[in-house]
């Protein structure tokens, strides 16, 4: 008798592996790696359903927004294994997560499988025994209004992808695409950009002092606030434009150094005017939500959004927390009573408060399904224990959410604040502040004494950049004072300040400022992020989120033809909508109708798409700086255009416009229209000839090309050849007779020498160089690059000194070292290059020729390592290469996000592949050109979708009552005849 088991099914292999150990022997877990199907792509449609809505988004808009599933290419040996392993099972648990990707990674297994044994959903919020066995012993069936969220997101995202995505690739520019989410993202990023675009900087001045209670002491810092009464301005008084906001006094540099001056003589008198206490409480900052976490770590620990995500991803499936996809900053009651018992007996049982702490989300669209990120199981186990488990990034990100969720239940922290105003009194008048007496300054300090730490013990909260922060919000540390006590002057310095623009968005600003839209979700942000950044509309500059020119084109062009599209109120209603759906409260069919089609409250994607009328692709991609002057966004980059008054010599008409290039590390706050003229005004140098290359004789010229400056060698003009002043061409023969020797014509002689072209060698300047100022030396050891370094003294290889696209390096065979500097190109010698190649690329690691090594992929069942390429790190199983995104690292890269990485490279297919089976199917297309009757085989196809589509329907029928219900509301998955699926580069823009 064969023995039967019960199989679960989860998202990742390492969930998998961590949930088995909790099962036992009765049970075989697997994995899914994801979603198992997805919409199919429209060019894989089987050809008769290539028409209308569904050839067009492979959904059926006009019947019910029936999308077409697929199970893709690189998922069918992972379903082929899953439908093995439930042969042999009595039982299958659907064990994804608990959240509406979750539920529908659940729903499309239970379609696909068909099982016809028991299906139980089981879900969890922590990996733990405890929780395993708890979340078996109270599965339920599958939500299906869960998986209608789900899809409606889906199919929203392909619908906007589809549509609005064209419209920029002939607008903009190819290989652009529109998101609902991530383009009111990148609207957000462009927006802070104008505002620093239009910000007008204020100059003021003020007086820093330090005031001592007795002479000889280095005192306490303080600063100016009022003179004679009248306030003096600081930042805050100053609008975007310059102009002050308040009725405040503006001290300029005479003013403020005439003042500085006064107060150092010996005979002012300074006291203590008045000073004022207050009680000081601070409460703990509440347990991680997704979003809140994210921006916690990118402050303290400087991780990128999607880096926090991965190693969150990691600690959850390992067992260490809970689940790391939530908006609720609540506690269970068992997470209550581990904190506050963890904190008293570390901490002292003074800094635990009597009752406990409970949160509420500040997000009005949250989703409360989940508990807060927490450290898992019924007692935390503290970071110290962990250190010889956890390493590196996971160990520092589990000590910031352990410190965080024990801090959430300690005691308010308790103090006061002083605030003491002193009063420096000038015996005569000031020029600079006409008055009837003597000149009064007036000098402000604050300080907070803590008496009581509370849980600060444990955690204190990051903070984010804030505009216009002057010295005077630091708080200095205060000694004892009293009114009326005489203080004295120890040092005082006039100080000159300018008005600071609103500063950029860093990853943690912008998902607070998502959040507080209640645009998209915080399990969305990282991928939003990693997306603007990876279609190149915005680069990380440190740690603020730059804008580049192209999206500012694209944001202008949603703006002026998709105008609701891209509004934040809009976008976030958008959120709203999908929550109801996921609570039952909506239809997902009647929601899309009203989106795609239109209603009362808006027109309607349909409509705006069919009625865009004319765009001028010119006035889109272009912005004014000056009268002459314009910003162009063209195909290979911006640049300035100028115009030009003087009429061209040839036909009277205005001369063609000037273009000069931007520098590509030139912010777009930073194109001002004083900034552009000097581009403009600056010497251009045209093939400014250096000198003449003594080993060849060709002139060597430096230019300034589309990619930057470069050196070049001109090959030497041909000598012009001598013609007779009469020709007799003799038409039978074509040869030419001037009366002396006959020759053959001069087009058959150049013919005859076209293959001798040599390519004329060429190189990029250093950064460190001045095309103006190049010398013929320096020009000629550019040319000369590659250098040969030397021999490698093991292997005999060549090892050669070069610059490349990703700066300088060595590099033998394969090989390659990164030099810090380009002039090492030069001066590094054969010791210094082998001590070089002696270390690891990447700090300590294997022996192995791979940066890291995971397991073997589910899909191949090869080892997955990351190894350094040519053209940067990438990801390889020995069959699939992917190359890493920018805008990750190494680092960042961890077993989950490898799978991803390749099943997403193997879900493109080969490319290489794919274009050269275009060129002979070219050829054989010219060769049957004849053969008009090919069309006429389509025809047929008009009565097929009809057929389809009924079979599909009654094939929707299942042997559990969570598919029946689904039956009810949702067709069944079709099996088409070339099943291919995945986002398109289309879409994968549009998604969440």
């Amino acid at each position: 008798m064969p023995v039967t088991k019960k199989l679960v099914i989860v998202e990742s292999p390492a969930k998998a592996k961590t949930i088995a150990q909790y099962l036992g022997d009765g049970y075989e877990v697997q994995a899914s790696v994801g979603h198992i199907r997805d919409l199919i792509e429209p060019k894989n449609l089987p050809p008769e359903l290539k028409k209308g809505s569904l050839g067009k988004f492979s959904v059926d808009v006009e019947n019910g927004f029936e999308p077409y599933y697929v199970v893709s290419d690189q998922k069918k040996k992972t379903v082929a294994d899953l439908r093995r392993a439930l042969k042999n099972a009595d039982e299958l648990y659907l064990a994804t997560d608990e959240d509406r990707e979750g539920e529908a990674i659940a729903w499309h297994l239970l379609q696909e499988l068909k099982p016809k044994v028991p299906v139980k959903r089981m879900v969890f919020h922590e990996i733990t025994k405890e929780a395993i066995e708890r979340a078996r012993e109270n599965t339920r069936d599958i939500d299906i209004a869960l998986v209608d969220a789900q899809e409606t997101r889906r199919i929203l995202d392909r619908l906007y992808g589809f549509e609005i995505s064209p419209v920029l690739w002939r607008k903009v520019g190819p290989g652009l695409s529109a998101g609902r989410v991530q383009s009111a993202a990148t609207r957000l990023v462009v927006d802070r950009e104008r505002e620093r675009l239009a910000f007008t900087a204020a100059s003021y001045w003020d007086l820093a002092a330090r005031i001592a209670t007795e002479k000889g002491q280095s005192g306490f810092e303080s600063r100016l606030a009022r003179v004679n009464g009248a306030r003096i301005a600081q930042g805050k008084d100053f609008d975007d434009l310059g102009k002050l906001k308040s009725d405040v006094r503006v001290l300029d540099s005479v003013a403020a150094e005439s003042l500085a001056a006064a107060l150092r003589r010996p005979d002012v008198a300074v006291s203590v005017a008045s000073v004022d206490s207050k009680p000081y409480t601070r409460r703990p900052a509440a347990p991680f939500t997704t979003s809140t976490l994210q921006q916690e770590a990118a402050r303290k620990l400087r991780f990128t959004a999607r880096q926090t995500m991965s190693v969150a991803q990691g600690l959850y499936e390992n067992g260490h927390i809970t689940y790391m996809r939530t908006d609720s900053p609540n506690l269970s009651q068992q997470a209550i009573d581990a904190a506050r018992s963890q904190a008293a007996s570390l901490y002292g049982p003074e800094t635990v408060p009597d009752k406990p702490r409970m949160y509420a989300g500040k997000n009005k669209n949250a989703q409360e399904a989940h508990e807060a990120i927490r450290p898992a199981g019924d007692t935390f186990r503290t970071p110290a224990e962990l250190q010889g488990t956890l390493r590196g990034n996971d160990w520092k990100l589990y000590d910031l959410i352990w410190k965080r969720t024990v801090a959430s239940q300690m005691a308010d922290a308790k103090g006061a604040t002083a605030s003491v105003v002193i009063a420096a009194t000038v015996t005569e008048t000031l020029d600079a502040f006409p008055g009837t007496g003597p000149t009064v300054a007036e000098f402000t300090s604050s300080g907070t004494v803590i008496t009581f730490r509370g849980f600060m013990h444990a955690y204190e909260e990051g903070k984010d950049e804030e505009r216009n922060e002057t010295p005077e919000a630091a708080e200095a540390k205060l000694p004892p004072l009293t009114a009326g006590q005489q203080l004295t002057i120890a040092e005082v310095e006039a100080k000159g300040h300018e008005t600071s623009a609103p500063p950029r968005y860093t990853e943690a600003s912008l998902v607070k400022k998502l959040e507080e839209l209640g645009i998209g979700r915080p399990s969305t942000y990282a991928s939003i992020i990693s997306t603007i950044i990876d279609r190149g509309y915005v680069s990380p500059r440190g740690q603020s989120l730059v804008p580049n020119w192209v999206a500012f084109s694209v944001v202008r062009l949603l703006e002026e033809f998709f105008g609701d599209l891209v509004e934040y109120d809009f976008t976030a209603e958008m959120e709203n909508d999908l929550d109801r759906i996921a609570d039952g409260e909506a239809d997902r069919v009647d929601w899309l109708t009203s989106f795609y089609f239109g209603s009362d409250k808006h027109r309607g994607l349909r409509n705006v798409v069919d009625n865009l009328g004319d765009i001028d692709a010119k006035t889109i991609n272009s912005m004014v700086l000056t009268d002459e002057i314009t910003l162009r966004i063209g195909k290979y980059g911006p640049y300035l255009e100028v115009a030009s008054d003087e009429p061209d010599a040839a036909d009277g008409t205005a001369a063609t416009p000037r273009r000069v290039n931007l520098p590509l590390d030139l912010a777009p706050d930073e194109l001002t229209a004083d900034k552009a003229r000097e581009l403009v005004d600056a010497p251009v140098i045209v093939d400014r000839v250096i000198g003449v290359n003594p080993e060849t004789g060709k002139k060597v010229v430096a230019k300034d090309g589309r990619f930057g400056p470069y050196i070049t060698e001109l090959e030497p003009e041909p000598e012009a050849l001598v013609e007779p002043t009469a020709e007799v061409v003799d038409t039978s023969t074509g040869e030419v007779s001037d009366g002396g020797p006959t020759r053959k014509p001069a087009a058959k002689k150049s013919a005859a020498k076209k293959p001798v072209a040599v390519k004329a060698r060429t190189a990029s300047i250093f950064k460190s160089m001045d095309l103006a100022t190049i010398d013929l030396e320096t020009a000629l050891r550019l040319l000369s690059l590659p250098r040969v370094v030397g021999q490698d003294p093991e292997s005999g290889e060549d090892i050669l000194a070069q610059n490349g696209k990703f700066g300088p390096y060595l590099k033998k065979g394969a090989d390659t070292r990164s030099l810090t500097e380009e002039d090492q190109i030069f001066e590094i010698d054969l010791p210094g290059a082998v001590e070089l190649y002696a270390q690891p690329k990447y700090g300590a690691r294997k022996a192995s020729s791979a940066l890291k090594e995971f397991d073997a992929d589910p899909e191949s069942g090869k080892p997955i390592r990351i190894k350094d390429g040519r053209f940067g790190a990438y990801v390889t199983d020995g069959v699939t290469n992917a190359t890493i995104p920018r805008g990750e690292t190494v680092e960042e890269i961890d077993f989950e996000r490898a799978i991803q990485l390749l099943a997403d490279k193997r879900a493109k297919g080969p490319v290489v592949k794919r274009t050269t089976a275009k060129k002979p199917a070219a050829k054989k297309t010219a060769a049957k050109k004849p053969a008009a009757t090919k069309p006429a085989a389509k025809k047929p196809a008009a009565k097929k979708p009809v057929a389809t589509k009924s079979t599909a329907t009654k094939s929707t029928a299942t042997t559990t009552a969570a598919t029946k219900a689904t039956a009810a509301k949702k067709p069944a998955a079709r099996t088409p005849a070339t099943p291919k699926a995945g986002p398109s580069a289309t879409e994968k823009l549009a998604t969440e």
